[in-house]
């Protein structure tokens, strides 16, 4: 597969984590733009774009299967202090109720982005259960992205990047505290474009 003249190669990763959690395998699309140097990590709050991308494998059909994945309509007005209130109560609930299970288990494939069932689901399923469960408390649809990221053993891993008024902080199933961004000691990959969620945007920025 090639993006403006890119090619792009997959990364697949699975560990699991001194607590016991299975850290998902995603199918991940990691490449440079031509000859140019790799992009340096933002020293900012918030995780600088460097180019369009192609989005993850198994988010092509996001929006089509969910549309409030790729929602810019803002549903209600809260304060910075209720926001966050709001985030961290959903990103504990979900941590606490989803069940950590492997797409290969579930659905006998590398990659499948969906909502958990019954039995659980991954770390995009994570991501994707937080982010309609915000949107529907009132959290504006354009402040959730998910991102694909290389957690600190360099596996590939998703996690939902929450745009708050001082800077992206990151919701992740692997643990309940919500960190900034550059304090995560991933390797951001790509995410959803903040002007509009359809596309998705290179980041290629550590932390």
């Amino acid at each position: 597969m090639k993006s403006i003249g890119t090619k792009l190669m997959p990364v697949l990763g699975r560990a699991t984590s001194g607590s016991g959690h299975l850290i998902c395998a995603a199918a991940l699309l990691l490449g440079t733009l031509g000859a140019a140097p790799a992009a340096q990590a933002s020293e900012g709050a918030f995780i600088t774009i460097v180019s369009a991308s192609p989005p993850p494998s198994g988010a092509r059909q996001l929006c089509r299967q969910y549309d409030w994945a790729c929602a810019t309509k803002r549903s209600g007005s809260l304060t910075s202090q209720q926001e966050m209130q709001i985030v961290q109560r959903v990103n504990r609930h979900v941590n606490a109720t989803i069940r950590e299970v492997t797409d290969q288990s579930q659905y006998k494939t590398r990659e499948r982005w969906a909502l958990p069932t019954s039995r659980g689901g991954d770390c995009e399923d994570f991501a994707l259960l937080k982010k309609r469960d915000l949107i529907a408390a009132g959290i504006d649809p354009r402040k959730l992205l998910i991102a694909t990221v290389l957690d600190t053993r360099r596996n590939a891993h998703a996690v939902l990047v929450y745009r708050s008024d001082s800077g992206d902080l990151v919701l992740d199933n692997l643990t309940n505290s919500i960190k900034p961004w550059a304090s995560t000691r991933y390797l951001f990959l790509r995410m959803q474009d903040p002007k509009q969620p359809r596309r998705w945007v290179g980041v290629f920025g550590s932390s």
